[in-house]
């Protein structure tokens, strides 16, 4: 089944034939650094299961693998060895990223417990703090999807 995915400006867009929902979590300190986060949900396809309307950037993260980004607005896109036929695509970037499940921890070297299990915590809805409500309407007439 195809899923579409891009960056937040839209320059680069992509379609990748995707056979399960399978996805996975790198906790290692490249992908940490790299989305100056503490983890980084990915999808592991094959190369030749994405077509590009508009390739991304790239970026040599280190001497065996690059990353792929949007240059105009910075989204992180992908993750490749140099000597694969798959890459992984960063799962925010889909279009449908709830469509995804986590398998399994890569990394987990570098794995910060604390920010795993979430579930106890509030839940804010971004529609519901009225700040930026306010901000969105007053810039935009209307909210973001």
């Amino acid at each position: 089944m195809d899923a579409t995915g891009g960056c937040m400006c839209g320059k680069v867009r992509y379609v990748a034939a995707v056979a399960t929902d399978d996805a996975y979590l790198c906790h290692c300190r490249m992908c940490q650094r790299a989305s100056g986060n503490v983890s980084l949900a990915m999808k592991n396809v094959k190369k030749a299961d994405v077509r590009w309307e508009r390739e991304p950037d790239y970026y040599a993260s280190s001497p065996i693998a690059r990353r792929g980004f949007c240059a105009a607005c910075g989204t992180s896109l992908t993750f490749e060895y140099h000597d694969s036929d798959q890459l992984d695509l960063i799962v925010g970037s889909f279009d449908d990223p709830s469509r995804f499940v986590p398998k399994h921890h890569f990394g987990a070297e570098n794995l910060h417990r604390a920010w795993i299990d979430t579930s106890g915590l509030p839940e804010y809805r971004v529609d519901q703090y009225q700040p930026i409500v306010d901000r969105w309407l007053k810039s935009t007439g209307k909210l973001p999807e």
